[in-house]
């Protein structure tokens, strides 16, 4: 029987307002829109989900509010097979939020209210360490506190455990002494930008804004290019990861998807550019899908979907 990946999540659980615009409004104009609808999402809660969907063992250090919004949020965890006995609620605080804008092209724009996403400290990775510690890959992102942040990936590096950091949503003061610890840094070309401070115009500027991370001491730099794929760069040099072309009708949550599909077969002992390569198929079957969460497939679903790739 093959071995079930193990994967620890550090992140942020959110509730996410969604409504649908037939196009973005201007800043300060009122327009009507189709439709609203509420789901579960956080970055970190969103990896999770996709990695459990996958059939993986998850368990997620987390914290809500005591409000209705954070009933939810638990509730979910159980459905989807999340463990969430390291998700703790804060008195007297919200439950971290996202409203978030989708056009008809499928393109999104976001904001975000950290709520008690912004309580969640190092000591809260140290109490969850015995169970981080039995985990093959760790998951963080960047919507819970720099410290706590750092302190997953140091547990990580200590502990002999790989750990993914996702850099999102990037911020110029991470400090990349500290944040190099992570055994795979996965941003966006967006985020790619920010953290390097470099053109990402061009696939060639991506590859060099990513090679001067790697420059900089990090193992291996992901970086997710939406619909063109993804690009590996190492010590050793980079390469492609090709698309998966379908028709997107919503790209919310895709990063999400991808990195925890990739957290996913990574841990369950696949090479990291088969890894990759699946992670690619998952993301794009995610967008052809409406929502982040609901959007993620299952196991057997996914399994339907590559077999329809061929």
């Amino acid at each position: 029987m093959a071995k079930r990946p193990r994967i620890g999540v550090v992140g942020s659980s959110n509730v996410d307002l969604v409504t649908y615009v037939d196009r973005m409004p201007v800043w300060g104009e009122t327009i009507a829109a189709p439709r609203f609808e509420m789901s579960h999402g956080g970055k970190g809660a969103n990896q999770a989900v996709a990695a459990a969907k996958l059939g993986a063992a998850v368990v997620m250090v987390s914290k809500v509010g005591d409000d209705m919004l954070g009933d939810g949020v638990l509730q979910n965890f159980e459905r989807t097979g999340v463990d969430a006995r390291h998700v703790e609620r804060v008195n007297g605080q919200s439950t971290g939020t996202a409203t978030i804008l989708v056009d008809k092209s499928g393109d999104n724009c976001i904001l975000i209210v950290k709520g008690a996403n912004g309580d969640l400290q190092p000591e809260d990775v140290e109490r969850a360490g015995e169970d981080l510690g039995t985990c093959d890959l760790i998951l963080i992102q960047l919507e819970v506190p720099l410290e706590t942040v750092y302190a997953t990936l140091a547990f990580g590096r200590r502990r002999g455990v790989k750990t993914v950091l996702n850099p999102a949503p990037a911020v110029r003061d991470l400090d990349i002494e500290r944040a190099r610890d992570a055994s795979f840094l996965m941003p966006n070309e967006t985020e790619l930008a920010i953290l390097t401070r470099l053109p990402v115009e061009s696939e060639a500027e991506v590859a060099a804004a990513a090679k001067t991370l790697v420059e900089r001491g990090f193992e291996a730099v992901i970086v997710t290019l939406g619909a063109r794929g993804a690009l590996i760069a190492t010590p050793e040099g980079g390469r492609r990861i090709a698309p998966v072309k379908v028709e997107a009708i919503d790209t919310t949550g895709a990063g999400d998807a991808f990195i925890g599909s990739f957290a996913r077969y990574l841990a369950a002992g696949l090479s990291l550019d088969a890894a990759l390569a699946q992670a690619s198929r998952y993301a794009a079957f995610s967008v052809t899908r409406r929502g982040a969460q609901k959007s993620f497939a299952t196991e057997a679903e996914f399994e339907a979907f590559c077999a329809k790739l061929g």
